[in-house]
């Protein structure tokens, strides 16, 4: 009988593991280009622009390292705008991740009637955020918007109502947007993390005595956390770098009131054509939004993987 000694087996073994390793990389390859491409040059190209004076139509001219970082600092719209980002961001994400969980409750309970209202829940996800941005600005118009002449022929309002004139009712009527469109989807997040909570639990505490503010609160809460902080970290980000539905609907205004810090990188690109400003912005807010999302993985892990 023929015996494989240990030599040989391990031989065996670590060829198969290098074979391996082999193929995975190859398989790595088309995405390791794609990333190299797309995600990693330009990114160099965005660093290079924000030492440099570099303008939309001449190009690069000269390393003018720290004058892009200063011009920004100085700019009076900047503090204005990072003001009005953090107030939208902060609006939107505790309506969206409110609602987003009251809806995924709500649908994660049995019944005919569950799937219609998923699917009702799903459908303004499934609509693009400029098409959903022109789709309100037709409904806020007060010349071809159909809000205030149903009011106005039910005697509630005299006169048409103009949902954008004011900072306070741009805020509110684009935040209201973009919870329509963004609450579907942060409630199937959510609804994925809360059918992955076993159901014994529910019921071990229900037989134990525990009400139901009281399963929430220990139970769904705690299990929910990763979810929830996926949820929290998607909304952030994306209403930090907020910018098609302001751009429809208000352009910055009222009295560029609602400036967003992606709408002054798009102004001082190309309507002030100085791409090193607006590069030397780009890179400031990626470094933010590093540090927020790093601070946000920190406070919201899991304590017991910590």
């Amino acid at each position: 009988m023929s015996s494989i000694t240990p030599g040989r087996g391990f031989s065996l073994g670590a060829g198969w593991r290098r074979r391996h390793q082999l193929w995975g990389l190859i398989c790595a390859i088309p995405t390791l280009a794609f990333v190299a491409v797309f995600f990693l040059t330009p990114l160099g190209l965005v660093a290079r622009m924000s030492l440099s004076s570099w303008t939309l139509l001449t190009g690069y001219r000269a390393l003018n390292f720290p004058k892009n970082f200063v011009s920004v600092w100085n700019s009076p719209l900047l503090w204005p705008a990072v003001v009005f980002t953090i107030e939208y961001t902060v609006l939107a994400t505790v309506l969206l991740i409110a609602l987003g969980l009251g809806m995924a409750l709500l649908a994660q309970e049995t019944g005919r009637w569950v799937g219609a209202l998923r699917t009702i829940f799903l459908l303004p996800v499934a609509l693009g955020l400029a098409s959903a941005s022109l789709l309100f600005w037709g409904f806020y118009s007060p010349s071809i918007g159909p809000i205030s002449p149903m009011l106005e022929a039910a005697g509630v309002i005299h006169q048409p109502i103009s949902f954008l004139e004011t900072p306070t009712k741009a805020l509110l009527s684009t935040t209201f947007l973009v919870v329509w469109k963004f609450a579907g989807l942060y409630m199937l997040i959510l609804l994925v993390g809360l059918q992955s909570i076993p159901h014994d639990l529910y019921e071990a505490s229900a037989l134990d005595g525990a009400s139901r503010g009281q399963i929430f609160r220990h139970i769904t809460l705690p299990l929910l956390r990763p979810s929830l902080a996926l949820a929290l970290i998607l909304c952030v980000t994306g209403s930090l770098l907020a910018f098609d539905q302001f751009y429809i609907l208000t352009k910055g205004g009222p009295d560029n009131a609602t400036v967003t810090v992606v709408q002054l990188i798009y102004r001082e690109a190309f309507q002030r054509q100085n791409l090193g400003a607006s590069a030397a912005i780009s890179v400031v807010v990626l470094f933010a939004l590093l540090a927020l999302n790093a601070l946000q993985f920190r406070l919201l892990r899991d304590p017991e993987r910590s």
